[in-house]
C-alpha cells in the first residue's frame, strides 16, 4: 500500500482490517505517527494515529491535494475466470483507467458472474487495493454488462478501438491519441464471436492490434492499457 484509503466519514480501522494490519506489521507505526492517506475518489493527505488499542486504530486526517484524477480511458474486457479478473481489475486501476465495463460474452462462461468476486462485492476491495498501490485516490468506475451490446451502449469516447487478432488492424502503438478520450475492447479467453465483432464495427469501433501473438486476456488488458495511455501521451 503506497497510500491507505478510507471512505467518507471513516476514522477508525478495526484490528481485523487489512489496513490496520498494514499499519502495524508493515509500517510499524504507533500512536502519534503519521501515514499517507486519502479518501476514495477524493483528497489525499496525511493521517495521524490518535489511538491504537485492541479494537483497532483511530486516526485523524488532514487533506493536502486532490489525487482522484484518472485517465480518460475506458476498458471493456469480457468476463474471464475470476482469478484472472482479479489481476485485471487491480492492474487497470493502478494504471489509472477511468472506467471498466465487464460484459458477458457470447463465447465466455456465463457462470463467472456467480463467483464470490461479484456476489460478495470482493471486486470493489480489489479496485481499492489497486488504487492504494498507485498511491492515488481515484477508483475506476466499474460496471457489469449483460452483453457486448450493452457494453457498447455504456461506453463512449472520441476514439473506440477493438483489439483483435482475427481482423487486420493498425498497431495500437502507432496511433496518435493525444488529447482524445478512448475506449479499448479486449475479448475473453475464447475470443469475440463474429456477431460481437460486427456489433463493435457497426458502432464505429476501429480494429487495433497488439501484434500477431495470441495473448491471455489479463496480459492483453495490461499491455493494451499501457500502450493506449502511451499513445494518448499520458505515460
Amino acid at each position: 500500500m503506497n497510500i491507505i484509503l478510507f471512505s467518507e466519514g471513516e476514522s477508525f480501522f478495526p484490528s481485523s482490517d487489512e489496513r490496520a494490519k498494514h499499519i502495524r506489521k508493515v509500517l510499524h507505526l504507533k500512536e502519534g505517527d503519521v501515514f499517507r492517506a486519502g479518501e476514495c475518489n477524493g483528497m489525499a493527505g496525511t493521517a495521524v494515529i490518535e489511538s491504537d488499542g485492541p479494537d483497532g486504530i483511530a486516526f485523524s486526517f488532514r487533506s493536502e491535494e486532490d489525487a482522484s484524477k484518472l485517465y480518460p480511458l475506458t476498458l471493456i474486457v469480457a468476463q474471464v475466470r475470476p482469478i484472472c479478473m482479479r489481476r485485471i481489475l487491480r492492474e487497470a486501476v493502478s494504471l489509472g483507467v477511468e472506467r471498466i465495463i465487464l460484459p458477458v460474452s457470447d463465447l465466455g462462461e456465463k457462470s463467472y458472474l456467480a463467483a464470490s468476486l461479484y456476489t460478495t462485492g470482493e471486486y470493489r476491495e480489489i479496485l481499492i487495493d489497486g488504487a492504494m498501490q498507485s498511491g492515488r485516490t481515484g477508483v475506476s468506475d466499474t460496471v457489469i454488462a449483460k452483453s457486448v451490446d450493452e457494453a457498447v451502449r455504456l461506453a463512449s469516447a472520441d476514439v473506440c478501438l477493438l483489439l483483435d487478432n482475427v481482423f487486420q488492424g493498425v498497431a495500437l502503438s502507432q496511433m496518435d491519441l493525444e488529447g482524445r478520450s478512448a475506449v479499448i475492447a479486449i475479448g475473453p479467453e475464447r475470443g469475440w464471436s463474429d456477431r460481437e465483432r460486427n456489433v463493435f464495427l457497426e458502432n464505429g469501433y476501429q480494429i487495433a492490434s497488439l501484434g500477431s501473438r495470441i495473448l491471455r486476456t489479463e496480459t492483453a488488458a495490461v499491455a493494451g492499457v499501457a500502450v493506449a495511455l502511451s499513445a494518448m501521451k499520458l505515460i
